[in-house]
Parts: C-alpha cells; sequence; structure tokens
C-alpha cells in the first residue's frame, strides 16, 4: 500500500441504487473486460507529475498541468495530436490540479494560489494567466459519523490548516463551474464562470462530512463529473476510496454514497453512460455501470522501463476522451519522502524519471 506523503500534507443519473462494493465479498467479476494502455507521450526534461488534463474537441491538442512541489517549477503544457510538445506555460512554485476547456479558453485549478484561472487555447510562454474566481476559506466541515456493526458509531473530526485546496473542476451546460475542494470537505461553484466579470463571486454548494477524509492519499473531495440530464454530481473521496453523488436539484444538495471499495478514487468522466474513475493507488482506470458495478478494467502497472517511464498506467489521475480515445495523465507521485542516499528507494514512483501520458482506445458501449 502507497503511504502518506508527508511534504504533500504540509503544502499548503439520479436516485440510483445503493453502493457498490468492490472488495473480494462481491458478485464474480463475470462480465468485466479488460483494455490495454499504450504510451501517447514522454513529458519534457524536468517537467514532473502531470496532474489534470483536458482538450480541444476542435484541434485535438491535449492540455496538462503538473502537481510539483520543486524545486522543479510547474508547467501547463499543450501537446498536438501526435503527443509533440507545441507550447509550455510556466506557472512557478504553484501546482496545478483540475483542468478543464470551454469556449477556446483552458481553465485551470491553481492548488498553489487557491484560485480558479485561465488562458487562452493558443498560448505562448508569455501569454498572461488571467485569474477567475479565489476559492473561499470556510474551515473543515462539521464532524462526521460512521456506524459500527455493534451499534456503536465513531465520530470523525476533520481538521483545517486554513487554507483552500481546489481539485476537481466541471463545467455544467449554462457554463456554471462546479469545483471541489480537497481539504476543506466542500463543493464551490462559480456561477456562469466563462462569462461573469473577474473576480467572479463563488458559492458554496455543499460543506459535507462525506466531502472529507482522515483517510490516506488525504485528499477528500476530488474529481468531478455531471450526469448527461445534469442532475447529478459525482464526486470522488480520494481517501475514502469511493465516488459520492449529490443531487443538484435539490435545494439541500443531498449527498449520498454511489460507489465503494475504488482504491484512490481520483478523476471522474462521465462517457456514454459510463462513469470512468481514474483509481490512483489501483494504478486503472475502471468503467462504471449505472448500478456502480465495475464494467471495464483500462491499464495496469508494468513496471517502469529502462528510460525511467512507467509502462502502462502508475499513480492514474485524471482522463479526458478525444476521438475513439481516452488519455490519461499518470501522475507516478511517490506519497513517502526520498529515500536517503544510502537507503533503497521503495516505491515504483521513486524510480521514474520522466513521465508520461498514456492512452487507450475507448470500447464501444
Amino acid at each position: 500500500m502507497k503511504k502518506f506523503w508527508i511534504a504533500c500534507l504540509a503544502a499548503g443519473a439520479a436516485a440510483l441504487p445503493a453502493a457498490a462494493d468492490h472488495s473480494s465479498s462481491s458478485p464474480p467479476a463475470a462480465g468485466i473486460s479488460f483494455v490495454d494502455t499504450e504510451r501517447f507521450a514522454t513529458l519534457p526534461d524536468g517537467v514532473r507529475f502531470p496532474e489534470g488534463i483536458t482538450a480541444n474537441p476542435a484541434t485535438g491538442d491535449i492540455f496538462v498541468g503538473t502537481f510539483d512541489f520543486g524545486p522543479n517549477t510547474n508547467k501547463l503544457v499543450r501537446l498536438d495530436r501526435n503527443g509533440h510538445v507545441s507550447a509550455m506555460k510556466d506557472f512557478g512554485g504553484t501546482p496545478l490540479l483540475g483542468l478543464d476547456f470551454s469556449g477556446g479558453k483552458v481553465y485551470i485549478l491553481n492548488f498553489g494560489a487557491g484560485s480558479l484561472q485561465r488562458i487562452p487555447a493558443n498560448f505562448d510562454a508569455t501569454t498572461p494567466v488571467e485569474t477567475v474566481a479565489v476559492m473561499p476559506i470556510i474551515g473543515a466541515p462539521t464532524p462526521g459519523t460512521s456506524a459500527n456493526p455493534d451499534g456503536s458509531s465513531d465520530t470523525i473530526t476533520f481538521g483545517s490548516n486554513g487554507k483552500s485546496a481546489p481539485n476537481g473542476m466541471v463545467f455544467d451546460n449554462a457554463g456554471n463551474a462546479y469545483i471541489s475542494d480537497s481539504f476543506q470537505g466542500a463543493i464551490f461553484e462559480v456561477a456562469h464562470a466563462t462569462t461573469c466579470t473577474t473576480p467572479c463571486p463563488v458559492s458554496t454548494v455543499s460543506h459535507d462530512p462525506q466531502l472529507a477524509t482522515a483517510g490516506t492519499p488525504p485528499f477528500g473531495a476530488n474529481g468531478l463529473a455531471l450526469s448527461a440530464d445534469q442532475k447529478t454530481l459525482y464526486v470522488a473521496n480520494t481517501g475514502d476510496h469511493r465516488v459520492l453523488q449529490m443531487d443538484v436539484t435539490s435545494a439541500s444538495h443531498p449527498v449520498t454514497v454511489f460507489s465503494i471499495s475504488l482504491f484512490g478514487a481520483d478523476g471522474l468522466l462521465i462517457e456514454n453512460g459510463r462513469l470512468w474513475v481514474a483509481t490512483n493507488q489501483a494504478d486503472q482506470v475502471v468503467a462504471l455501470n449505472a448500478q456502480g458495478r465495475i464494467i471495464i478494467k483500462a491499464g495496469e502497472f508494468l513496471g517502469v522501463g529502462s528510460d525511467g517511464t512507467p509502462r502502462g498506467l502508475l499513480f492514474p489521475a485524471s482522463m479526458v476522451v478525444v476521438g475513439n480515445f481516452m488519455y490519461v495523465t499518470n501522475l507516478a507521485l511517490p506519497l513517502t519522502n526520498p529515500p536517503p542516499a544510502s537507503a533503497a528507494a521503495d516505491e515504483p514512483e521513486d524510480f521514474v524519471t520522466h513521465w508520461t501520458i498514456a492512452r487507450f482506445r475507448v470500447p464501444p458501449h
């Protein structure tokens, strides 16, 4: 099991059936198909930890942001349809997380700056970045309660470091942006984010204890996806290894569990009625059906090559579909401190020296 990364923590359709369990006690895996992945691109030397990904559907360009706490700087990278780098924008020491694309612009969740930003898709190294909205500081949610089989219950109290942690993002059809906050256990909304006058106001949609975590990795609300009818917001809780669902049509925005036992649930994506989940601790991308059960598994970790690149998937974080392919970032992030010079590396990620974007052909529905 991958371990808690101390350095990272120090840095600052509706009415679906009950949650599905993918543990060994669940029904046999009959009917689950497997898809191999291939390498799409290798990032330039020094560009590490690709996390967020989005695409321009008109050109096929792929955009990737990095989640690097130094000493390397963070980059927004544009790749052409053949995987070649066509532009890079330096973001210095502020790590980047979720990306999305709308109206000819790339929207960026700047984790280090606690803000939603954007830049034209045809950017170059000198193009200025615009801050759309700054995420509020609202602290941790109220304590959560977990029931035990013996009738007792546990109360989980969440801490707060007084910082926002914008992580996942999705736009609805009206151009409103939903944004997850992994440390504050919240879902925020920037209304009409593509057209509002900046800095745009931010409202809190939900501040539910189910959106926080006391687990590992220490990220609560993470990837987001909207159902086709725009009524259900799916939320990955990474540390709790589950996907939640929220009714966005209700004034109270109730949060319930949709699917569990998804080891390190991270990025989410809706495609042709299937909910895809990047399970970063299982080194796979899986597709769930409407009952929350796995129907497709894509990729696996096959070791680190002699060139220092991961073979297959290693800590997949986010994905985007362009044409017939799904593109996946191999974050390959060590969750432990680097070993001292006298000690052996203890995680596969410790052996990665060049980072990659993988892809696979999306199976027909």
